[in-house]
């Protein structure tokens, strides 16, 4: 429960609704509005604050609802905008703020603004709203520039005119099928003035901003230096394309509208970026008092299992990020990264084989470490159930677009997309009540071991570890506390205070070290025995006084 007179997203756990692999409602295989609702009562038993709602707009689903063909309905594949209001609704009631996804950066082909572009021809008012240019070489058969598409291939697409000649370029700096909008036009900035009031109004508390270091390009739209680092790094790389300096009057435009709402009613709202800069300082630009409330902070994800790492890459956000006034927001897993138990798995030797156990356990002890932390935390679905990564789905199953795009399986994001398992032996293990085995990317059989039913039925599950945590967060009064002590500890673990006596110690070893702490533990990632923390293990302590 948020502390009273602090605002609820400063210390809130939220959940990543992946839209269409939670919980299909309507037994066609594909996760919707009405599935999500009837997994609310979960969100509530497990001790989240809230839920990010992946994208439902109206889209062609080419990247998944990423490219976005209108800003202000539902996609009848998940719903309609009554359903919508009922999972608000429902939400409130059960005590759950709603985040929405927004994708201000780019939207679909099929958007209306790009389809009056495409009819009305070079240098029209319809086409000044995207980045749409004349080509180089002798029949401007050549891109506009050298810029590389993160998704894979060059960043341009040439049209065919309404003549049928070939025509000028449209930039999109992840598919062709999501092109980037001109934010340097003034239409552009109102209509999503528009499109957050609209769901502002319809109770949402929030939103999580897709691209947030996008939307502004350089204006002449120059040669990169270094054309395929976005494409080679898959991030926001080239700075031509992105983390440009206008990009913040926006933020502190949608504070301002944000800050109405929460003035009116006294509810607060919050906005969260996809903020992928070099550093913490480069995001804690982001983080001003009239700019973004939140930013997730990405280097986690990229952290080796090592207390050095983790220790330093902590250390710098509570040093940069923390100095704005804004709470760290630390997350281990989203929709577009392998999952921490695969991540984890991997040896640190060359040909070094995978662990799985290994992994397991090391995804377990990053957990409670992220959740001792100070500031909010985002996790993604299947995270408490210490779901693995799917590495093995078969060819034709793939529909991510990057692999449509590079031809290597191995970038893709299906592997930590496909849906949950809720119940039974078999797939679509609960998931679904349409056909057996129907779900939009297929479950292993031995997603089975990984059911909610099963793990709420072990107390020794990931499920009740996550479950656990979360309720002790909320309910330590030393957690309260936004300032984190570092405490001495065994070589190669990390081991911090918060408050007058809550203690987190996680052991980077593979084998057992002493515990920082004498006595049994409030919670552990692993049992704790004789005064030992177990190999690639946490554990949380409440003591008197903190340790020397």
């Amino acid at each position: 429960m948020p502390i009273s007179g602090v605002p609820w997203w400063r210390d809130a756990v939220m959940y990543q609704i992946y839209l269409r692999s939670f919980r299909d409602g309507n037994g066609d295989g594909v996760g919707d509005l009405r599935g999500a609702r009837a997994g609310l009562p979960y969100l509530a038993m497990l001790g989240v604050d809230g839920l990010w709602l992946s994208p439902c707009f109206p889209s062609p689903q080419h990247d998944h609802g990423y490219d976005v063909a209108d800003y202000c309905a539902i996609d009848p594949l998940f719903g309609d905008l009554a359903e919508f209001d009922l999972l608000v609704a429902d939400a409130h009631g059960l005590g759950l703020k709603v985040i929405l996804d927004v994708v201000p950066n780019h939207c679909s082909r099929e958007h209306s603004w790009f389809r009056q572009a495409l009819k009305a021809g070079p240098a029209s008012a319809a086409r000044a709203l995207f980045h749409f240019a004349d080509g180089r070489g002798e029949y401007g058969e050549l891109p506009p520039n050298n810029w590389r598409a993160m998704f894979g291939g060059p960043a341009w697409t040439r049209i065919q005119e309404a003549d049928g000649r070939p025509g000028q370029w449209y930039l999109h700096l992840f598919t062709p099928h999501q092109p980037d909008f001109n934010w340097r036009h003034p239409n552009v900035a109102d209509s999503f003035d528009d499109v957050l009031r609209f769901w502002l109004d319809r109770g949402v508390d929030g939103f999580r901003i897709d691209v947030a270091v996008g939307l502004f390009k350089h204006p002449e739209l120059p040669d990169s230096p270094d054309p395929t680092a976005d494409e080679d790094a898959r991030d926001a790389v080239n700075p031509l394309a992105w983390n440009q300096p206008e990009v913040h009057e926006v933020w502190r435009r949608w504070r301002t509208i944000c800050n109405a709402y929460s003035a009116r009613d006294g509810k607060e709202r919050t906005l969260v970026g996809e903020v992928a800069v070099p550093a913490p300082a480069d995001q804690a630009a982001y983080l001003r008092p009239d700019e973004l409330h939140q930013a997730f902070y990405f280097d986690l994800l990229h952290t080796p299992w090592d207390a050095a790492a983790f220790r330093t890459r902590i250390d710098a956000a509570l040093k940069d990020i923390v100095s704005t006034g804004a709470p760290v927001t630390w997350v281990l897993n989203n929709h577009d990264q392998q999952r921490t138990p695969t991540r984890y798995s991997r040896g640190t030797q060359p040909g070094e084989e995978p662990d799985p156990e290994r992994g397991a356990a090391r995804a377990r002890a990053a957990a409670l470490l992220m959740l001792a932390l100070p500031g909010s935390a985002y996790l993604y679905q299947g995270e408490e159930l210490g779901l693995v990564e799917v590495t093995d789905l078969p060819s034709e199953a793939l529909t991510d677009p990057i692999v449509a795009a590079t031809g290597e399986p191995a970038k893709g994001r299906d592997g930590c997309r496909v849906p949950l398992p809720w119940t039974g032996e078999q797939a679509p293990f609960g998931f679904s009540d349409g056909p057996p085995h129907r779900s939009w990317l297929p479950q292993p059989h031995w997603f089975a071991r990984y059911a909610v039913q099963r793990q709420r039925g072990d107390s020794g599950s990931s499920w009740h570890l996550y479950r656990d945590a979360l309720q002790l967060r909320r309910s330590l009064t030393s957690l309260r506390d936004a300032t984190l002590h570092w405490l001495p500890g065994p070589p190669d673990t990390v081991v911090f205070g918060r408050g007058s006596g809550f203690v987190c110690a996680v052991n980077f070893t593979d084998a057992p070290v002493t515990a920082p702490v004498p006595g049994k533990p409030l919670l552990s990632s692993l049992p704790c025995d004789d005064g030992k923390l177990a190999a690639n293990s946490a554990a949380w302590w409440l003591v008197n006084r903190l340790p020397d």
